[in-house]
């Protein structure tokens, strides 16, 4: 462990501060306003977003303090755990040593709070009366809804209609920690009925959500927007988890040749995989490895382009992989990947050579996480289960050619409130829709025009 690692670590073993890839990358490309086609700086970005978080967005600098209140929630369940996989190892019968990071311990069940409560803290500075956020499966809703009601604040939630259906007891949680839950395409604003009008059966999509919770801080004095992935300041807060995970995989005298975490926004891939990004700078080699579902390759099949964040083009325009904020992915049941864009700075590190990309189909995802769940005990959520194919694709390479890596993944959430998933797939009624190539490149062709 580094000197400056150590000091980082309070009494506690709890970090004392979230890392900053940008400060040893590069920034990424600054946000543009659609309507002008500039750069956007603090003072745009202050509309929809509380001033800490947004200083924290335009940030280079390496170190950033957790705040005490902050450090103080987090104290309920972090340090998370480290796990070795010694069954699972045993089961596939490999040489490699297998780890995870297990984030499900959290009083929402995944890694969401490391930025839902930071974000909480920083509006309540502000004199914020009330989030508005979007949620896929229902993590992050339930995650900013614990959040708000530590911090006083009305918090109230556009989750995808699809997720909204098939995860009612996400929809519960949340409404148990006082938010409001609503199914997303809504009635409620002009970017849901927009949606409605075109197709009355919509499943929706975090494209579509977004749309919905924007338009809604946009048009309140007293409500700003908070969001569970993808900008900056959320890759960020999630670096607890790799930190964290540098200093336990040390005192279990290990040191992982592999990172994998499963990618939608990016946000717990980011977590655990930009402090080792940082180590990687400096000559060590790791192999970082983003995984996401073959209905929704953002980084496997997107372009690099600005676009828009939402669907109803209410956001500004970021540089990222993206599908394209028309598209459109199919109803599966890892809610919190269906989305077209990814985040800035795994972005940029995919563009940089520090990390890889693959995807899968959910089938064989599912499989995966009910050989993990027999073996280990903890029934992962659908998201997950995509970094723990990859795991076991890796563990089963080193089998074939003889190799003792070590490998590391995020076991970003349980599955406990996803349990109808497992039901369609024991059942049978899981598929596997193809790609739709034809999709995504309308999709593609309609990506706006930025001279930046």
């Amino acid at each position: 462990m580094s000197e400056s690692t150590k000091y980082l670590l309070d009494e506690e073993h709890l970090p004392k501060a979230w890392y900053n890839l940008a400060a040893d990358l590069e920034a990424p490309a600054p946000p543009v306003n659609p309507g002008t086609g500039q750069p956007m700086g603090p003072d745009d970005l202050t509309r929809l977003f509380a001033t800490g978080v947004v200083e924290q967005e335009m940030s280079t600098e390496r170190w950033i303090d957790i705040p005490q209140p902050v450090r103080e929630v987090y104290r309920l369940w972090r340090p998370s755990p480290l796990i070795r996989a010694r069954r699972l190892e045993k089961a596939l019968d490999t040489p490699a040593r297998i780890f995870f990071k297990y984030e499900g311990v959290s009083p929402a069940g995944s890694h969401k709070p490391n930025s839902a409560i930071a974000q909480a803290f920083y509006n309540q500075q502000d004199g914020v009366k009330r989030l508005v956020t979007e949620t896929g499966a229902g993590q992050w809703g339930s995650s900013l809804a614990f959040a708000g009601d530590l911090f006083d604040l009305d918090v109230r939630v556009y989750m995808v209609k699809i997720s909204f259906n098939q995860k009612p007891y996400r929809r519960a949680l949340m409404e148990t920690y006082g938010a409001t839950c609503i199914a997303s395409p809504s009635s409620e604003t002009a970017a849901g009925r927009a949606i409605l009008e075109a197709n009355p059966d919509s499943n929706g999509s975090l494209g579509i959500a977004i749309s919905e919770a924007v338009e809604i801080a946009a048009s309140r004095d007293d409500t700003k927007y908070a969001l569970g992935s993808v900008m900056n300041h959320v890759c960020l807060h999630q670096t607890i988890i790799g930190e964290e995970a540098m200093m336990q995989m040390e005192m279990a005298d290990a040191d992982p040749d592999i990172v994998i975490g499963c990618v939608g926004g990016g946000s717990n891939f980011a977590g655990l995989a930009f402090p080792y990004m940082r180590e990687k700078l400096k000559g060590k080699a790791v192999r970082c490895i983003g995984v996401e579902p073959t209905s929704c390759p953002t980084l496997t099949k997107g372009a690099v382009a600005y676009d828009f964040g939402d669907t109803g083009k209410l956001t500004p325009l970021v540089r990222m992989h993206t599908l394209g904020s028309g598209f459109m992915p199919p109803g599966t049941h890892a809610g919190g990947l269906r989305y077209h864009g990814m985040a800035p700075m795994v972005s940029l590190a995919m563009e940089k050579g520090l990390m890889e990309a693959r995807s899968y189909q959910q089938t064989e995802c599912f499989a995966a996480a009910v050989t993990f769940a027999r073996n280990e005990g903890i029934v992962p959520a659908p998201e997950s289960s995509h970094a723990i194919k990859a795991v076991m694709d890796e563990a089963l390479r080193c089998k074939a050619e003889g190799k003792a890596d070590t490998i590391l993944f995020n076991l970003s959430g349980h599955g406990h409130f996803d349990m109808q998933a497992y039901t369609d797939y024991f059942g049978g009624k899981m598929t596997d829709t193809p790609f739709d190539q034809a999709a995504l490149d309308a999709s593609l062709a309609t990506l706006p025009k930025v001279a930046v």
